[in-house]
């Protein structure tokens, strides 16, 4: 496993994300959102911090495909197209003004990130047009750029597009697709080497997938507001983990 792995994970944390991968997919399937912030919170215990949004957004990426793969009958596209519009527009300027965090600076900036993520009641939307979905997109993608997911403001801004749970978790995933493509090619741009990390990547997906299908049939199933609950708590104690983590490397 040590051969197909990057010099800077080991196999331990490796195999643990990979099994995460499963979970947070099937988080992400079930509930339409939650699973990249939960796996963006798993993966700052294990990858250098100069890896993490770079390589969480190709994780990411085969995951949302995933979803959208299973889920195509409920997609929006239309809305789609319109996000995609704003998103590329977003990921031309975030070519010339992505930069690196110091470590410090970006675990504390990521935890206060996931805080205001996880507990902070956003403004729901009556309607859009698609200039505001353009705009959405384009925001949010270039938000990404920095704190590496922005799924829970997407899912907020395309919430009262939809009537049908379905499709607002099937739109998501296209969407999060369109996000974390662009995102890639940005730090590929940027300079980030894709390559060595391959392997590990291809197999937290196909974990990835199979968290997908399983969340997809238990999408009806779940207690919703159960499962919520743990996902604040869990991901608040990740978070005040990362803040001082990060203090203490001031």
């Amino acid at each position: 496993m040590e051969g197909l792995l990057p010099q800077a994970l080991d196999t331990t944390p490796a195999l643990l994300l990979i099994l995460a991968s499963f979970f947070t997919a099937g988080l992400t399937a079930a509930a339409g959102v939650g699973g990249g912030l939960f796996m963006l919170a798993l993966m700052t215990y294990a990858l250098p911090i100069t890896a993490l949004i770079p390589v969480h957004g190709m994780v990411q990426l085969g995951s949302n495909i995933s979803r959208s793969v299973v889920q195509r009958p409920h997609i929006d596209w239309a809305i789609a197209r319109q996000y995609f519009a704003g998103s590329l527009v977003a990921s031309f300027a975030a070519v010339f003004l992505v930069v690196q965090l110091p470590e410090a600076g970006l675990r504390i900036f990521l935890g206060l990130f996931i805080i205001a993520m996880v507990w902070i009641r956003f403004p729901k939307m009556t309607n859009a047009s698609p200039v505001i979905v353009a705009a959405g997109g384009g925001a949010t993608t270039f938000l990404s750029m920095f704190v590496g997911v922005t799924g829970p403001l997407v899912a907020v801004f395309l919430n009262n597009l939809f009537a049908e749970h379905r499709k607002l978790v099937a739109t998501h995933g296209i969407t999060m697709v369109i996000q974390h493509a662009l995102k890639i090619l940005v730090f590929g741009i940027a300079g980030f080497a894709y390559l060595e990390w391959i392997p590990f990547v291809a197999a937290m997906v196909t974990s990835g997938y199979l968290g997908t299908r399983a969340g997809t049939r238990l999408m009806d199933r779940i207690p919703e507001q159960a499962l919520k609950l743990v996902f604040r708590v869990v991901l608040t104690i990740a978070a005040i983990d990362l803040l001082r983590r990060g203090l203490s490397t001031l």
